[in-house]
């Protein structure tokens, strides 16, 4: 269907559209005709995505003399993929409808381990060494090597795609990473070399939240972007902690003794230059006194991961006489580590700021603050120079060197926190020096002002008064959509006590209380004899899991669980747990039903959907808080108050409460899907835990339901399911509409849109 917003003409590729979309869209062009930029909520399983892309890029259309390029985040590469087909779709249908001038490039990216099409490189197991093995095939002076000696191998695809030099293009259309790989293969040419190259030309760029957030990547990746761009992060609620972790560091003493490797590794190899090609030695440091810290633009085989500071905070001067030469740099960086080394000694936990950090590792080592803030250039220059391509293993110098440069830039808004053992594991020695960055506006600050508009958008988003304060923004638009829908498929509980009337709760004093095990345990029994097909149920951790786990196996409860279904569960390997997925959705398909225990906050909590008959109830096993004891947690929270003005307790409570409806809105993927969910916690009952609900949530949270025992929730299960097993009116002619078709959007737009009510 198409039709007007204002003066826009939306390309829509389905025959329907929900109320909210169309809200959606509506707001949408607000924030991109105002230049500035929004936060919107909008319920899960309403067609977000395809409501962003086809509003964006109908937008794009109907303004050819100055485009936009739409640059889309995600947070998984399945989410990527998902993106890029839906994105496929509505490509087709604009192309039916405009013809040839409606056609965009459109380019996924990801890292070279999902791209890579050379079998030789690709067999490598993790991404760090994917990326050594490429770089042994196809840096610069690899290449200048085989050029004289055949034997040296270089990599096909590579030299195929130079070889085509400003031919090697992609034509226009929407490329997901298997059409960049099978498109590659077809060629010869290498598809993630390819995909970076046409990211600057492409109207969509879909990739990950670290490809601008994390300055290491987005210096390489996303300097080219044009100003006139819409940046969209969807699935946004937890983009805060991506944040902080694209600006933190830490290092332990696994790194400082890889470090000392590596610097002798180092010396080695500049004692063979000196001895064979001491020229290239006296280039650098010539290069270096005229003040240039890289050798003009960089081969793109050659480019490594750029500087840890953000782009306005790196120095433009050269790099200080003391780190020219190369001998001296390394003796540097061994001070660097003797000192790291002997703060690692500690017994007592320790927390101080980066200022009077720099100032001691003056006063003991000897480095001022300028040769910190140096050397990642200096290693990155050094490692260029020394020709290194086993990049993976070098990480431990870099994380030293991406530490002292963030800890020499930054003076506000980090802190240094040495910790002598794990909390939880008092008695194992594991010494660990944190370089914690606090404030999440940092990172996402040159986002804001580089971009003309940014979404950030999400199915929890509340409250949405908060995002704007913890990213230091003001956006034009923050509004939350409600679902529209033609019956009640959310069923919200919150249980309060067991059948014996016993408060259940994780709270930390209750945790270890048998009685809340058992009913916790007896609400899981009753609910797996009366729900069909899935179950998902969340914990608050992995060691409350276990603990609980056990208990029902010591006391029968899990054994009479498996009598109705089969019991499957998250473990912190991935393998592991993709297997017990896999067979979890089968038992679902063939109908014998299962139960998966899983952990707020994992991964499974964050990718995966339950949706129809993989997920008919999820309950909610306490309130997922984190672990408020965490020096880390404390220092942020400290930094919060002190600057912000959030108070801890609204801070913990509100990331308890996104991640506890994160956990419980993997149930409901489309409108016409049905699931319940069941908050089992006293503490749920209170109204301001409760208030930080999403609204879709809290608008079917009946005050009925709000204070529950497992026999009244047993009871209303009972009657929900067979509510939900009667035939009904998809297109909600009885009263409220949910879906509206082109007509209706048309009288809709002659009145006033706010007008008409859903």
């Amino acid at each position: 269907m198409k039709f007007q917003i204002e003066d826009v003409t939306v390309y829509f590729p389905y025959d329907h559209i929900y109320p909210e979309q169309y809200a959606y869209m509506v707001e949408l062009k607000r924030a991109l005709d105002a230049k500035g930029h929004c936060l919107l909520e909008m319920p899960t399983g309403t067609g977000k995505t395809i409501a962003l892309l086809s509003l964006i890029t109908s937008y794009a259309l109907s303004k050819p003399s100055n485009p936009i390029k739409l640059i889309y985040c995600t947070r998984t590469v399945h989410e990527m993929e998902k993106t890029l087909a839906e994105l496929k779709v509505l490509h087709e249908y604009q192309v039916r409808h405009l013809g040839p001038a409606a056609r965009i490039l459109a380019v996924g990216l990801s890292s070279r381990k999902n791209l890579c099409i050379n079998p030789s490189v690709v067999a490598a197991e993790n991404r760090d060494s994917v990326d050594a093995a490429c770089r042994k095939l196809t840096a610069s002076w690899v290449r200048a090597l085989a050029m004289e000696n055949p034997n040296i191998p270089t990599c096909p695809f590579f030299e195929n795609y130079e070889k085509a030099g400003s031919e090697a293009i992609l034509p226009p259309g929407v490329y997901t990473l298997q059409d960049l790989r099978v498109f590659g293969k077809e060629k010869g040419w290498c598809p993630y070399f390819l995909a970076r190259h046409m990211v600057q030309f492409a109207n969509v760029v879909v990739y990950s939240y670290q490809y601008l957030l994390d300055p290491k990547v987005a210096g390489i990746i996303s300097k080219e972007m044009q100003k006139e761009s819409v940046v969209v992060f969807d699935e946004a609620h937890n983009i805060d902690n991506v944040c902080i972790e694209a600006l933190s560091v830490s290092v332990r003493r696994q790194t400082l003794e890889g470090a000392t490797r590596n610097i002798s590794r180092m010396s080695q190899e500049i004692e063979r230059f000196k001895a064979t090609d001491a020229g290239k030695l006296r280039a650098e440091y010539n290069r270096l006194v005229e003040g240039l810290a890289q050798r003009g633009s960089l081969p793109i085989g050659d480019t490594w991961l750029s500087n840890p500071a953000l782009p306005e905070d790196i120095l433009k001067e050269a790099v200080p006489g003391n780190i020219r030469r190369a001998e001296h740099f390394l003796s540097v960086l061994r001070r660097l580590v003797q000192y790291l080394k002997s703060r690692l000694q500690t017994e007592n936990f320790e927390k101080e700021s980066p200022v009077s950090f720099v100032a001691s590792v003056n006063a003991q080592a000897g480095l001022d603050q300028k040769t910190l803030r140096f050397c990642y250039d200096r290693l990155h220059s050094l490692m260029l120079t020394l020709e290194i391509t086993d990049t993976d293993e070098f990480l431990h110098i870099q994380t030293i060197c991406d530490f002292a440069t963030l800890v020499g830039t930054y003076a506000r808004g980090f802190s240094i926190i040495i910790e002598p053992f794990d909390e939880r594991m008092p008695h194992i020695p594991d010494p660990i020096l944190q370089l914690s960055c606090h404030d999440a506006s940092l990172a996402i600050r040159p986002v804001f002002e580089r971009f003309q508009t940014v979404v950030i958008t999400s199915g929890t988003l509340s409250p949405i008064d908060l995002y704007p304060r913890l990213l230091n923004f003001n956006p034009v638009i923050s509004r939350s959509f409600t679902m529209s829908l033609t019956r009640d498929c959310i069923c919200p509980m919150v249980l309060t006590r067991g059948s014996d009337q016993l408060p259940v709760s994780t709270k930390y004093d209750m945790r270890s209380d048998p009685g809340v095990a058992r009913n916790y345990g007896r609400l899981l029994l009753e609910m797996v004899s009366v729900v069909p097909d899935g179950i998902v149920c969340f914990f608050v951790s992995y060691s409350y899991m276990d603990a609980i786990v056990n208990t029902w196996n010591e006391t029968g409860i899990l054994k009479d669980i498996m009598q109705h279904k089969l019991v499957f569960i998250e473990t912190q390997d991935v393998v592991e747990t993709t297997l017990a997925l896999d067979n979890y959705r089968r038992a679902c398909d063939c109908g014998r039903g299962a139960v998966f225990f899983s952990v707020a906050r994992g991964k499974v909590a964050e990718g995966i959907d339950f949706d129809r008959h993989y997920g008919r109830l999820v309950i909610m096993f306490g309130v997922p808080f984190q672990y408020t004891l965490s020096k880390i947690l404390l220092a942020r929270l400290e930094y919060l108050r002190d600057n912000f003005q959030i108070k801890e307790g609204d801070f913990l409570t509100f990331d308890a409460l996104r991640q506890a409806a994160q956990c419980v809105g993997r149930v409901i993927r489309s409108k016409a899907d049905y699931g319940m969910m069941i908050f089992a916690d006293k503490r749920y009952s209170r109204h301001d835990k409760r208030s930080k609900l999403p609204g879709w949530i809290l608008s079917h949270l009946r005050d009925a339901h709000l204070n529950l025992s497992t026999d009244m929730a047993l009871y209303i299960a009972r009657e929900f399911l067979r509510k939900m097993a009667q035939p009904y009116d998809k297109t909600g002619a009885s009263g409220k509409r949910t879906l509206l078709s082109q007509e209706d959007i048309e009288k809709m737009s002659n009145g006033s849109a706010d007008d008409v009510q859903f």
